[in-house]
C-alpha cells in the first residue's frame, strides 16, 4: 500500500494534469459565430425558420443589422427565445456622422457590445486621403460617445483603404489616427483581395482587429482595391486562396475576440455546414 506521503504526491500530480487539460481544452476553444447576411435571401423568404436552421448548425453569436421586415421587438424576441447572442451589429457611416447617440441607443438595444460600420462614403471609385481625414473625423467622434456607453465601434475595409500614400497605405493613416476611439474588423476576403496578407496584417497591428469575418477566395481571383468582387468566387472555408488554417492560428494572439463566417455566394446554404466542418478539424 502507498503511505500517505506518496499518495498526497500523487494526488497532487493528478490534479496538475487534469487542470492543464481542462485549461488546454477552454483555451482550444473559438466559438464561431455568423454574419446574419450569409442568409439574406433565406431570411427575406422565412425569418423563424431561417433561425432555427442556424440553430441546429451550432450557431449561438451573431453579426447583425437588419429585421428582414419585421418590428425590431419581434424580430429581437425570436432571437432571445432561440438563445441568439447579438455581438456585433451593422449601421451605416451618415448615422455615425449625424447622430452617434442614436446608434448607441440601437446597440444597447441588440444587446451588442461592437458597432460596424461596412463602408466609407466616396465618389464613385475616386477614394482620397480626404476621404479618410472626414473619416477619422467621423469615428473618433461617434467611437468616444460609444466608448462613453462601454460600447466599441469597427471599421470593416474593403479593400479601397489599401491604395498607396506616403510610405504606406491610406489604411495606415486611417488606423494611426484612430487609436483611442476605432478599431476594425478583419474581413480575411477582402483583404486578401485588396493585395494584402491578414496575417502581416494582424501582426503589424496586433490588437486593433477584435471582429473577424471568416471567409475563403476561390483560387485564380483577380483581386483589386475597388472593393468589389464577384459574390461567386466565395468558397468553403479551407478550399480557397486565403489561408484560413494559418490565420486561425495566428489571431487569437493578434488580439481577435470574435470571428463570423460570412458567405456571399448563393451557394451559402450548402457551403456554410462545410466550412463549419473544416473549421472543427483545425488544432
Amino acid at each position: 500500500m502507498l503511505n500517505n506521503k506518496c499518495s498526497h504526491r500523487i494526488f497532487k500530480s493528478l490534479y496538475v494534469v487534469i487542470i492543464l487539460l481542462i485549461t488546454e481544452d477552454i483555451s482550444a476553444q473559438t466559438e464561431i459565430g455568423l454574419q446574419v447576411f450569409t442568409y439574406d435571401q433565406q431570411f427575406r423568404k422565412d425569418v423563424p425558420g431561417t433561425l432555427d436552421k442556424i440553430k441546429q448548425m451550432g450557431f449561438r453569436e451573431l453579426e447583425a443589422g437588419d429585421t428582414y421586415g419585421m418590428s425590431f421587438t419581434d424580430f429581437k424576441n425570436l432571437l432571445d427565445k432561440d438563445g441568439f447572442k447579438v455581438i456585433s451589429f451593422g449601421t451605416d457611416f451618415g448615422k455615425l456622422e449625424r447622430n452617434p447617440d442614436s446608434v448607441a441607443n440601437d446597440a444597447e438595444a441588440w444587446g451588442a457590445k461592437y458597432v460596424t460600420c461596412f463602408w466609407i462614403p466616396h465618389h464613385e471609385n475616386d477614394f482620397t486621403i480626404e476621404d479618410i481625414k472626414k473619416a477619422v473625423e467621423v469615428f473618433n467622434t461617434a467611437g468616444k460617445v460609444l466608448r462613453k456607453k462601454g460600447l466599441y465601434l469597427c471599421y470593416h475595409p474593403h479593400g479601397f483603404e489599401f491604395r498607396p500614400y506616403e510610405t504606406g497605405t491610406l489604411f495606415d493613416y486611417l488606423i494611426n489616427h484612430t487609436k483611442n476611439f476605432l478599431n476594425f474588423e478583419m474581413d480575411v476576403y477582402w483583404i486578401k483581395n485588396s493585395g494584402q496578407e491578414p496575417i502581416a496584417l494582424l501582426k503589424k497591428y496586433p490588437g486593433r482587429f477584435p471582429l473577424m469575418h471568416l471567409k475563403d477566395r476561390k483560387p485564380g481571383t483577380i483581386g483589386n482595391q475597388n472593393g468589389n468582387s464577384d459574390k461567386e468566387s466565395n468558397v468553403v472555408l479551407g478550399s480557397g486562396d486565403v489561408g484560413i488554417a494559418d490565420i486561425m492560428a495566428e489571431a487569437k494572439k493578434a488580439g481577435v475576440k470574435y470571428y463570423f463566417i460570412e458567405d456571399e455566394s448563393s451557394r451559402s446554404e450548402q457551403q456554410v455546414p462545410e466550412s463549419l466542418a473544416y473549421l472543427k478539424t483545425l488544432k
